[in-house]
């Protein structure tokens, strides 16, 4: 799968700055040119919120930080960079002239995005010399969790470069939604004329429905419409969104309503009414907010399904699967030593109020350190999918030991008699910094044929990886707390 190599962020506002976040946790170095003074203050503010809610949204290993950068000019950021986001003011003027300079300084076979909510890329293209690969790149925010990227192109844009973007998203998680005509406010602005836009081709209906699940939907579902656009105005709230939007949104996009007269008299009755609502939070912890809640709705929706995940569940699922794959392969020697599984580190999602590591989060690293030794032992995705798995039959869980946030911990396994038709472990976990002991678990696995429903024989290939780990175990002391009851004295 094709990555982006480098990219730039012409505009590091709201929504530029969270586009610059994206690229940099997927790894991808990225420089920004942002005149505006505070830029820099604005962008690490962001990169902060986007780092926790990373932390948050999952455990697989995510690539090595791409760096950040500021160029000096616009030519100094473009230099190099394979996709080039523009993220400029709503002004069509100002927007033809910034692309035109990205077009003159960018690599020939960079792509060039745009973020518009109204204005048409054939309108964009016109002073370019190469409109060929530009187009309309249009995320929801917040860019750095919410996977999709509405594209579109102008007349002059090439359906291979349309294609080619949809790869390059897939690469950091996002997922690109080809609309086939360009209209005024595109797809996502329009979901009340559902019916005109498959009637007329603008889009099919999955089409349409990916723009809802994969968007509106899941930040509406938590925050509703003001408070969303309170946000996407910076520090100055309901005023700046509609200042920034004015003249877009008084466009005759629609065929049902009239459009409201934005005048000073209606933005200073919404601006006042959302200041009403929620102006007591300052920005930045209304994104905070935001960022945990949907954090736990797409990990909601990863369990959904049957644990096949669906809508940006599924995306998020297929995103860490996909780095799962980039980490060497987990391999264990046979030795008479117990096995160190899982290196992770506590983040702000497992704090409960009392601000320790919440007690179900235990569990959690021992399940996730057993999904380690079922890797090494040759039961992955392909195993289980073709009939075969580990399942849990009891488990004992001690909570000796308080985690706190940002504690690195580690868990090392001991295999009891087993026979691999069952497999009994024995697990600890050690907080890295004094290796002081926090929590034991014991945990008793049986092997089943999901075709069959029952209890049977592991296959030969991961016999022949487990025995030899049983029988070095073999020799290792029963540790003293193998077997205990709930209750039983220390």
């Amino acid at each position: 799968m094709a990555k982006i190599s480098k990219a730039a962020c012409i505009g590091g506002g709201v929504i530029g700055g969270a586009w610059a976040a994206r690229f940099v946790i997927g790894g991808i170095d990225t420089r920004i040119f942002d005149p505006h003074p505070e830029a820099r203050r604005l962008m690490s503010e962001v990169m902060a919120n986007a780092e926790r809610a990373y932390e948050m949204l999952t455990s697989a290993p995510l690539p090595v930080k791409g760096a950040s950068s500021f160029g000096e000019s616009l030519k100094d950021a473009v230099r190099g960079a394979a996709w080039i986001q523009e993220s400029v003011p709503e002004k069509l003027d100002l927007k033809r002239g910034v692309l035109a300079q990205i077009d003159a300084a960018a690599d020939s076979k960079a792509l060039i995005g745009s973020l518009t909510s109204g204005l048409m890329p054939t309108d964009l293209q016109r002073d370019m010399k190469h409109p060929e690969r530009m187009f309309v790149a249009y995320p929801c925010n917040p860019v750095y969790l919410l996977p999709l990227v509405k594209l579109v192109g102008g007349k002059n844009t090439t359906r291979a470069v349309l294609e080619d973007a949809m790869v390059k998203l897939a690469t950091i998680g996002m997922t690109g939604m080809i609309i086939n005509k360009e209209i005024e406010a595109f797809v996502g602005d329009r979901l009340l004329e559902a019916l005109w836009l498959t009637k007329d081709d603008i889009c099919d209906t999955e089409t349409l429905d990916n723009v809802i699940r994969y968007s509106f939907g899941l930040r509406w579902a938590q925050m509703g419409l003001f408070e969303t656009c309170r946000m996407a105005g910076g520090g100055t709230g309901m005023r700046d969104f509609l200042s920034k939007c004015d003249p877009s949104l008084v466009w005759p996009w629609t065929k049902l309503t009239d459009v409201v007269d934005l005048d000073a008299d209606v933005v200073e009755k919404i601006a006042v009414q959302s200041d009403a609502q929620s102006g007591r939070r300052g920005i930045r912890e209304l994104e905070r907010i935001r960022d945990w809640n949907l954090v736990g709705i797409m990990q909601a929706l990863k369990a959904g399904d049957g644990g096949r995940g669906w809508g940006a569940g599924k995306l998020l699922a297929e995103f860490e699967a996909n780095l799962w794959k980039t980490v060497p392969k987990h391999q264990a020697s046979p030795s008479n030593e117990s096995l160190r599984l899982l290196e992770l580190k506590v983040p702000v999602a497992w704090i409960d109020y009392n601000g320790h590591m919440t007690e179900y989060r235990y569990t959690q690293s021992f399940t996730e350190a057993t999904e380690v030794l079922l890797k090494i032992i040759g039961v992955d995705r392909d195993y289980v999918k073709a009939g075969h798995s580990y399942y849990t039959v009891e488990s004992h869980v001690r909570l000796l030991a308080e985690a706190k946030l940002g504690d690195a911990l580690y868990v090392t396994a001991q295999l009891l008699p087993s026979d691999g038709k069952k497999i009994h472990t024995f697990m600890w976990l050690y907080r890295a910094s004094d290796d002081t002991l926090l929590s034991t678990y014991e945990h008793l696995l049986l092997h089943v044929s999901s075709k069959e429903n029952r209890s049977v024989p592991p296959l030969p290939e991961v016999m022949r990886k487990l025995k030899p780990l049983i029988e070095a175990h073999a020799v290792l002391p029963v540790p003293a707390a193998a077997g205990r009851s709930v209750g039983q004295r220390k």
